[in-house]
């Protein structure tokens, strides 16, 4: 993937090889892909526009777009099912970045749509600059995705070792050094259950279980920030400890 530079210089829109970069609209309502387009072009995007799954299919293997916007709710084939079956034909590092907009807004719809591998989910009625916003947002994070990169990522959350910058849909989170130290970690065994001692020790070098009160203050402090949006991604299983992962009842 290309490293991005959105300035005044190079344009935004634009790769480091000066390319400009292409987004697929995909909606069978024509007027949302038209103002989608216009508000991207005019931001230095090339666009092209679909009304349906399968020729989003199809266009993606012909043209190889930068980014998708996909609606959910399409005529033949829905976006969940397109961007099910992209993933199925992707590599790792062919991944094209997926946003998906919808007027499908819950919790639900948004963790399948995570689970698909979306990078993004933006409902309807939506804002064009902050739509226009989140692409490049994506844009940016996932060029520096794949083999060799210092990025964890689960869900719609990403984590830079780098830069130590932390997005959840989207959107720059801060974090104190400690609330960073934690969340690396859960990032780092996304999915597995980790028991209070086993956080302890790593995050805070503790040997031993009588400080488990800071450990419950900072996942209080970081669900505060990172589950500020659905879906949790933060769970405690009782008894044990904690796990980051989608809900497992959705």
């Amino acid at each position: 993937m290309t490293f991005l530079r959105f300035s005044a210089e190079y344009g935004e829109g634009m790769s480091d090889a000066g390319r400009q970069l292409r987004v697929l609209v995909v909606d069978d309502e024509e007027h949302i892909t038209e103002l989608v387009s216009m508000g991207l072009t005019y931001n230095g995007f090339e666009c092209e526009r679909v009304g349906s799954g399968r020729d989003a299919l199809k266009s993606v293997e012909q043209h190889r777009p930068d980014l998708i916007v996909l609606d959910v709710m399409l005529p033949d084939l829905d976006g969940f099912e397109v961007a099910k079956r992209l993933r199925q034909a992707e590599g790792a590092a062919t991944r094209v970045p997926i946003i998906f907009l919808t007027a499908r807004d819950t919790t639900q719809d948004k963790i399948e749509g995570l689970r698909l591998g979306s990078d993004d989910y933006v409902t309807k009625p939506f804002s064009i600059e902050e739509l226009i916003e989140r692409v490049k947002a994506v844009l940016r994070r996932s060029a520096g995705l794949g083999p060799g990169s210092n990025k964890l990522s689960y869900a719609d959350l990403e984590l830079d070792e780098e830069t130590r910058d932390v997005w959840r849909a989207g959107k720059l989170i801060e974090l104190t050094p400690t609330e960073y130290k934690l969340l690396h970690y859960l990032l780092s065994n996304a999915r597995r259950v980790l028991t209070r001692d086993q956080i302890l020790e790593s995050v805070w070098d503790y040997t031993f279980a009588g400080n488990a009160s800071v450990l419950e203050t900072y996942i209080s402090y970081l669900r505060h920030k990172i589950d500020e949006v659905d879906p949790p991604l933060i769970h405690t299983v009782r008894g044990v400890g904690y796990s980051l992962r989608l809900p497992p009842d959705a």
